[in-house]
């Protein structure tokens, strides 16, 4: 289809882009040319918007994940080894409070070598916090459910090695993300970061990381 060439044109140009948002490039906007504030679900390119989604989320070179904001986030596949670092390095920031119900369901994730079906609070807070690759899915019941599995098994199937530093990962996610408007706390290991004590001052940040479009 013409418009989902031309939607990945601009993820491959890019790198990140965001499935809908009210001021940072997305694919919505791209389609409709409108900054739609209700979801896309009702407008009169609904069916188009349906079809160029399914189409992105089925790429070879087309990673949705939530990273932006914990909004869908389409990850072009030149971004995929820091991507990957990030999201396997599992730092504090993603084990940091997590429930027991989510800590089981990862253990459970990581033991099997296939997909595992979940819903409900804990699997969200482990898509969230990019501790495993999900995927919507509709089960022969009618329930919507996320197929979840490990990073590892993922990169197996997409053929992707992570980059060895996480912290070079996370400099290179922070400038394509930055790039498009989107400011540096809008990131999940940023925005998990602890507050300063009280009675501590916070450096203020660089403009280039306290400018930016949400």
């Amino acid at each position: 289809m013409a418009e989902t060439l031309r939607v990945l044109s601009s993820l491959t140009e890019r790198g990140v882009l965001l499935k809908q948002d009210k001021h940072l490039p997305n694919v919505v906007t791209l389609l409709t040319g409108e900054r739609l504030s209700a979801s896309w679900w009702s407008h009169a390119k609904g069916r188009l918007i349906f079809w160029v989604l399914s189409e992105l989320s089925d790429h070879p070179d087309v990673l949705l994940v939530k990273l932006i904001s914990e909004k869908d986030t389409f990850v072009h596949r030149r971004l995929w080894p820091p991507f990957l670092a990030v999201a396997t390095s599992r730092d504090e920031w993603q084990l940091r409070r997590l429930s027991s119900a989510a800590l089981r369901l990862l253990e459970k994730i990581d033991s099997s070598d296939k997909p595992v079906l979940s819903q409900g609070a804990a699997v969200k807070e482990l898509v969230a916090r990019l501790l495993v690759h999900g995927t919507a899915v509709h089960t022969e019941s009618g329930r919507h459910e996320m197929a979840v599995e490990s990073w590892s098994t993922w990169s197996r199937t997409a053929r992707v090695a992570s980059i060895r530093s996480a912290a070079k990962a996370r400099l290179a996610l922070e400038r394509a993300c930055q790039a498009i408007g989107a400011e540096r706390d809008a990131l999940p290991w940023v925005s998990a970061e602890e507050p300063p004590s009280r009675g501590a001052t916070r450096a203020r940040p660089p403009k280039s990381e306290a400018q930016g479009d949400r």
